[in-house]
């Protein structure tokens, strides 16, 4: 089965009229925070590693998956992964994970969840891939998610204990409506000179998983791979905000 690269779009949340606004224009309760397709291609191989995985046989769906940077990650593995979301980015179809109901286009339920929640839902998205997935549920997370006394008692317990909890040892940045690399100039984060400050992060990050009967949670370790994994074209260069920041650097926007 070859990967299919599209995307669409769900879960529909409404602005407010107190509503704020991201680096790029969206809506902040959109909760966008990229995921770098280094880090899926490292939760794909984890996969592939530990629990001995066909991925090219199987069908992964990412229900939150923005322009697609972790669907990228994913489509190097899976023999078909199959992207939708809340906002029609790149005019993608809008479709409501949260709904009972499977997209249009997807003719049988998936094999795998895989995807980075919005934060405020996770929990709903937690739920609902258990009960969408055959085989496994990969969420990445903050590695703060485990905490907290009412999600222990709503996805953390019982029947829906996960079977991994896996640590990146190495700091994933992600960073609100953009994608930028680790280390890299970000354009949309300037010092008060004007001058762009480089991507990084104070927040760590891991992946719960869930697999059917298996609720004996383990802890797990993803090692140093982001060089490893990252590849050409994986980050966007986002040309009109460099110039924008050329411009107003030689006074030709006041």
């Amino acid at each position: 089965m070859t990967a299919n690269r599209s995307t669409a779009v769900m879960q529909r949340r409404e602005p407010t009229s107190d509503e704020r606004f991201g680096p790029r224009g969206f809506r902040t309760s959109l909760d966008y925070f990229p995921t770098p397709p280094w880090a899926a291609r490292a939760a794909c191989e984890f996969l592939a590693r530990e629990l001995a995985e066909p991925l090219r046989e199987q069908i992964v769906w990412e229900p939150a998956c923005g322009e697609g940077h972790m669907m990228r990650g994913l489509a190097d593995y899976f023999g078909c992964a199959f992207g939708t979301d809340v906002h029609p980015f790149d005019g993608s179809v809008p479709h409501d994970f949260l709904m009972p109901k499977l997209p249009h286009a997807m003719a049988t339920a998936p094999d795998w969840v895989a995807t980075n929640p919005p934060f405020r839902l996770a929990r709903e998205f937690v739920q609902r891939a258990i009960h969408v997935a055959r085989r496994g549920v990969v969420m990445f997370v903050r590695s703060s998610f485990t905490e907290g006394d009412e999600r222990h008692r709503a996805i953390f317990t019982g029947d829906l204990t996960p079977s991994y909890v896996v640590t990146y040892v190495e700091r994933v940045v992600l960073l609100r409506d953009r994608l930028i690399r680790s280390g890299a100039d970000d354009p949309f984060n300037l010092d008060k000179d004007g001058k762009p400050i480089k991507a990084s992060s104070a927040t760590s990050y891991a992946l719960v998983i869930w697999l059917p009967g298996q609720h004996d949670t383990r802890h797990r370790w993803i090692p140093k791979c982001r060089l490893r994994m990252e590849r050409p074209g994986d980050y966007p260069k986002y040309p009109d905000q460099w110039a924008a920041i050329a411009h107003a650097q030689t006074g030709d926007l006041l």
